[in-house]
């Protein structure tokens, strides 16, 4: 037929999600469709007094074993693999009583919300579909001759397709539904499989796979010539993905990245202890504080680095409060992302109607186990994320004076913060607060030295006589391989010094400190972030 349209004269439905299933069994019923059904399904249809029949009757075999067996027969899997124009097929169908199936409508057993929820292993393995995957890939192989349908949000538009063209659907739409019924049949394979490599501690399985639902697809990438688009996965870490914007316009791209690095550095600092601020450009932090408030934290984040906040993302630790926000809102920001905001709060952001305002009900655990994922050309990189928190840590002393409980207090701060800045990495911090940040240099001393840079100029800005730095503490990533870091920290104003320490120059460093009077621990633990 035109635009290769084929009929849809039989259905078989059988799903988990029962959303909108007896409006569109409806419709099709009112296009002259014959229903055949399974289970819990076919319960739900003959309630709703629509004509259906149940698989069994078809196969002439009962569903058994708790239901695990009941499409897997060659009746349910002929009809929807057999070619309609090949005469052996055909052939086939008729000595075996086998009837074609046109359309399947599938949605999986929900293993990933049993995984979610933290259910015990036996549920999760009993939610693992086996009957549906098989015959959403039969049906999507037969894409010529049938229609698969995988996912709810697609019923209106098949409903569309059908009357358009007198109860068929073109090859286009086939095709586009076969293409979507492989991706999922791959998403739903992959968080199984990598839920079984959990389980089973192991690291580095053979096959690996990612697999991810649209969120939204976007303008564009990094780069206005960049296609883009956000895909969500099942791991359910509180943050972008997982929040609700109260307001706002779209997020981008660039957004969206730098909004999450925003949400896990603030992560860091417990909200039962302090309140804290990180604000971040380029998924870079440019000022991070704690403070009793939330606006005492802002206030000390945004004197590190006044412009380069300018256009920046806030992640607070918190329930945004009235006060923050009228803070906030006085210099240009893009994003803000907190854990909730006060009904006040987002009546004040609200009078700033391009600000976006996320809320996610909670901070990501920086202890968490997860998987990190990076592209290279030919295939990807993985990783466990970088859970290793400084208050785990056992800090040793190397030098002969040991810091105050002042410049430790200083110190953990300083390194919990290093671990979010992109490497190289030096942070200058003070009363709980970044003073000075260098970032991604080539060259470990020039990170040190744009840091003092940063402080002095903070200063400046601030209308103070003396760089930020006179007094601070500061944190390095990596070891310091020379002592020339190290020096340029001490004349910046450093009096103490933290890093992991495991260079072949340790002794020289260290005597280098002692020289210049620093305090400096060795954590032990490398927070490289390229």
């Amino acid at each position: 037929m035109h635009n290769g349209v084929k009929q849809i004269r039989r259905a078989l439905i059988s799903v988990s999600d029962k959303a909108g299933l007896i409006e569109f069994a409806r419709e099709l019923v009112g296009l002259g469709v014959e229903l055949l059904s399974t289970g819990g399904t076919c319960k739900s249809l003959k309630d709703a007094n629509l004509p259906v029949r149940d698989v069994s009757e078809v196969t002439g075999f009962p569903e058994m074993m708790d239901g695990r067996v009941k499409t897997l027969h060659p009746k349910v899997h002929g009809g929807l693999l057999a070619i309609r124009d090949n005469a052996e097929h055909r052939k086939a169908m008729e000595e075996h009583g086998i009837g074609a199936i046109d359309l399947l409508v599938v949605n999986l057993y929900p293993f990933e919300a049993t995984v979610a929820a933290s259910k015990p292993y036996d549920d999760c393995v009993e939610n693992i579909d086996i009957g549906g995957p098989a015959m959403i890939r039969a049906a999507a192989k037969n894409h010529d001759d049938v229609a698969v349908v995988v996912d709810v949000a697609d019923y209106a538009h098949v409903l569309e397709g059908m009357k358009e063209h007198a109860g068929g659907l073109t090859l286009a739409a086939r095709r586009k539904l076969a293409q979507k019924a492989y991706a999922r049949t791959a998403a739903y394979d992959a968080a199984i499989s990598n839920w079984l490599a959990g389980e089973l501690s192991i690291e580095t399985p053979v096959y690996r796979a990612i697999g991810g639902v649209l969120s939204e697809s976007m303008r564009y990438g990094e780069n206005p010539h960049q296609s883009a688009a956000f895909y969500k996965t099942p791991e359910l870490r509180p943050g972008v993905s997982t929040a609700r914007q109260l307001q706002g316009k779209q997020l981008s791209y660039n957004n969206i990245n730098d909004t999450d690095a925003a949400f896990e550095a603030v992560a860091e600092f417990d909200p039962a202890r302090t309140a804290a601020v990180a604000i971040i450009k380029h998924a870079n932090p440019c000022g991070v504080a704690e403070g009793a408030t939330l606006v005492e934290a802002y206030e000390k984040a945004l004197r590190c680095d006044q412009t380069s906040a300018f256009g920046g993302i806030v992640a607070l630790n918190r329930t945004l409060d009235a006060e923050a926000a009228r803070k906030i809102v006085e210099i240009f920001t893009e994003v803000i992302i907190a854990p909730g905001a006060t009904p006040e709060a987002a009546d004040i952001i609200a009078s700033k109607k391009n600000l976006r305002l996320l809320v996610t009900g909670g901070l990501p655990d920086p202890r968490a186990t997860g998987l990190v994922v990076r592209t290279v050309s030919g295939g990807f990189l993985a990783q466990a994320r970088d859970n290793a928190v400084v208050d785990d840590m056992e800090l040793k002393v190397v030098t002969k004076r040991a810091p105050s409980p002042q410049e430790l207090s200083d110190l953990a701060f300083a390194f919990r913060v290093a671990k979010h800045v992109k490497s190289n990495a030096i942070v200058y911090a003070k009363d709980g607060a970044t003073v000075g940040i260098g970032a991604g240099q080539m060259s470990r001393v020039d990170s040190s030295r744009i840091a003092a840079w940063k402080a002095a100029e903070a200063a400046k800005a601030a209308g103070l006589p003396e760089s930020l730095a006179i007094g601070s503490v500061v944190a390095s990533d990596a070891f310091f391989p020379f002592a020339d870091g190290l020096l340029a920290a001490a004349a910046a104003g450093a009096t103490a010094v933290i890093q992991p320490g495991g260079s072949m120059r340790d002794a020289d460093v260290i005597a280098a400190a002692d020289e210049a009077g620093l305090a400096m621990v060795f954590t032990g633990h490398r927070h490289f972030r390229h």
